[in-house]
């Protein structure tokens, strides 16, 4: 599997492209600058990997990661993959708080595929499952490859994101956490924001996973 990451954005988003060696076939993970040239930027050196962007997808429907959808959809033709209760957030800056955060508002395409806990998302011979783990969002998603899982906002390096904003839930988002400690500690971490982790790493430094029992299954 290749990774490649790109910090963009107001907010330094970690944004994520990921492929396939043997097909080169593609997805990017939260696009969330607003602007072509960033874009071009990162497709640029998708194309020196030869891959192809198949599909993009959101961990989650705030601004700071979904403001490239309508430029990265312009250039690649690839559909948008967000989970079903934050596909509103797409089309509507009301509910994905582009004024709450004080960035650009822009006119955003729909979603073109809804995402479900343990659906399965394929570019080449790497396969992607998607976890949903609310707490963020009602709609957050982590989504788990063979060695990796993209947390999103849901779990940071020695930290977890926010539960204080319109739909998220402190409540939920430790049941989450929950979910993500019964993956194995090799397991890397690429969160949302900030230097990417392993979840035994977390289990032994991160405050908030102190004292969780796992929860007994993930899908």
């Amino acid at each position: 599997m290749i990774t490649k990451m790109f910090t963009v954005g107001a907010l330094y988003t970690n944004c994520y492209v990921v492929g396939c060696n043997e097909t080169k076939e593609a997805l990017i993970i939260d696009p969330g600058f607003d602007t072509e040239l960033v874009a071009k930027r990162i497709l640029r050196e998708a194309d020196q990997l030869e891959l192809q962007i198949k599909y993009i997808v959101n961990t989650h429907g705030h601004p700071d990661h979904i403001a490239g959808n309508g430029i990265v959809k312009k250039l690649t033709s690839a559909p948008i993959l967000i989970h079903e209760y934050d596909a509103p957030m797409l089309t509507r800056a009301t509910e994905n708080l582009t004024m709450l955060f004080g960035l650009r508002t822009a006119s955003l395409p729909p979603a073109d595929r809804i995402l479900h806990n343990g659906d399965a998302i394929k570019v080449g011979e790497v396969m992607l499952r998607v976890l949903h783990t609310p707490g963020h969002t009602r709609g957050s998603i982590s989504i788990l490859g063979n060695d990796v899982v993209f947390t999103g906002d849901t779990l940071f390096a020695g930290s977890i994101g926010r539960t204080d904003l319109p739909d998220s839930s402190p409540k939920e988002i430790m049941s989450s956490l929950k979910k993500l400690t019964i993956l194995p500690d090799h397991i890397k971490v690429y969160p949302g924001h900030g230097p990417a982790s392993t979840i035994g790493e977390e289990k032994k430094s991160n405050p908030f996973l102190q004292n969780l029992s796992a929860s007994s299954d993930i899908f």
